[in-house]
């Protein structure tokens, strides 16, 4: 059995974002990701092969789908379901505070 806490071993400031992945079997993969400041390099789009669905714990994001002209604001408590192939980008995250993510991909 394995046991943890996702606040342990956060990180104020990192030169890129840390994916630790808590669990990963054949379709499933759930991770936690810690931002510093970090975003989607300008012009390109996140396209995932498995559905993703993820909640912001701490800290803050906007997050934009292709199409959409304004990024959605996340604040913790916030969630969404991201369909597979949904073009999108992280068009900033929280500087002053790390932004923690929880992270659920699946297989649709």
């Amino acid at each position: 059995m394995d046991a943890g806490n996702l606040f342990d071993g956060i990180s104020r400031r990192a030169g890129a974002e840390v994916f630790d992945a808590l669990v990963a079997t054949p379709g499933l993969r759930i991770e936690r990701i810690v931002s510093t400041g970090q975003a989607t390099p300008s012009g390109q789009w996140l396209d995932q092969e498995a559905e993703e669905w993820v909640v912001l714990l701490t800290g803050g994001a906007g997050l934009r789908f292709e199409g959409e002209a304004d990024p959605r604001v996340m604040r913790p408590g916030d969630w969404l379901h991201i369909l597979a192939h949904a073009r999108h980008r992280v068009e900033w995250t929280d500087g002053r505070e790390p932004t923690l993510w929880l992270a659920v991909h699946y297989s649709p």
